[in-house]
């Protein structure tokens, strides 16, 4: 059998969707898979074993430059992937529905108009599964998964997943110590709603004695690693990492603690301690609570169908909060 998963983006969400391959393997080790993802994601899914191949999108490219003749041209390269027994669209968008549609294949699954956000994708495929869009988006990946193969397999193997991103890069030691436990701190978010105050980090890097080590991607997030470290002489900044390279760090340090964001959840994929600081974005969907991996909500009430970018309720968790976890992860 062969399938194909299309998840585009963002970095989160790939990575909440990437739990499924062991399972799919586990229930037939002879099925291939291939994935269909943005460019700038494809690194996180290259050399992953249970992958048979990655055909990569950039839709993104065509949107910044607004030309129509670079999107046909991007579509036109998805007919050319191959047939299918089966794909799968775990992203339940209009976009990730039709570049879908327009891959060869005997069944086309998403889930059903009432499980997304953009209803009218649902018109895409023709078979859908139904699903709430408010359930934690790893069991949903999963369910429809199971739906899509009728595996036997319950929800509660995931909290008994294996590891499952990879790498081919070895992180260079410099940051990081045997004499401590070694911390990592993910201060940057998609938006600034997200973002958990710099001066709250600076705070728990001297109130414990560990070896903290900030990350960050682009220009504004090292802005903000900046600023933790001028508050504190506790912390150590990364350099620029790749996926790859972050993959192999995360896989090297003790916790990570960060907002809602894709780096935080590489934590939770490799198995690695971590807390995870939400606000305006609902923790009981977007991640998982394990005996190592925790999660602190702000007290607002979040809508999972319209997120608000305007709510800062996450500058008001307290740090001793974070601590108190803190103490029982390292």
């Amino acid at each position: 059998m062969k399938i194909a998963i299309v998840k585009l983006s963002a970095l989160g969400d790939i990575i909440h969707s990437m739990v499924v391959l062991q399972f799919i393997k586990k229930h037939n080790r002879d099925i291939q898979i291939d994935w269909v993802v943005e460019k700038n994601y494809k690194e996180l899914l290259e050399g992953h074993p249970d992958i048979n191949k990655v055909h990569i999108v950039n839709l993104n490219s065509a949107k910044k430059k607004k030309s129509i003749y670079l999107l046909f041209k991007e579509l036109k390269r998805v007919v050319k992937f191959g047939s299918y027994d089966l794909v799968i669209d775990m992203q339940g968008l209009v976009k990730s529905a039709i570049i879908s549609k327009l891959i060869p294949s005997k069944i086309t699954l998403g889930f059903h108009k009432s499980s997304i956000r953009e209803s009218f994708a649902s018109v895409f495929y023709n078979k859908t599964f139904k699903c709430g869009y408010e359930k934690n988006v790893i069991d949903r990946n999963f369910l429809i998964t199971k739906f899509a193969l009728e595996f036997s397999f319950t929800k509660e193997v995931i909290i008994n997943k294996k590891p499952f991103l990879y790498s081919n890069h070895e992180y260079s030691q410099k940051n990081l110590t045997n004499k401590k436990k070694n911390i990592l701190l993910v201060p940057g978010a998609s938006h600034a709603s997200k973002l958990y105050p710099v001066k709250k980090f600076a705070e728990i890097t001297k109130l414990t004695d560990a070896n903290f080590l900030v990350i960050w991607g682009n220009q504004d997030e090292k802005k903000l690693a900046n600023e933790i470290k001028s508050l504190s002489s506790h912390v150590n900044i990364s350099d620029k990492l790749s996926l790859d390279a972050l993959i192999s760090l995360i896989s090297n340090v003790d916790l990570v603690i960060g907002g809602d964001t894709g780096p935080t959840h590489f934590a939770w994929a490799l198995n690695i301690p971590s807390i995870t600081i939400f606000g305006p974005t609902p923790g009981y969907r977007n991640s998982y609570t394990t005996n190592i991996n925790k999660v602190i909500n702000s007290n607002s009430i979040v809508n999972p169908l319209k997120i608000d970018k305007k709510d800062y309720s996450i500058r008001d968790i307290g740090v001793n909060k974070i601590l108190k976890l803190v103490e029982g992860l390292i």
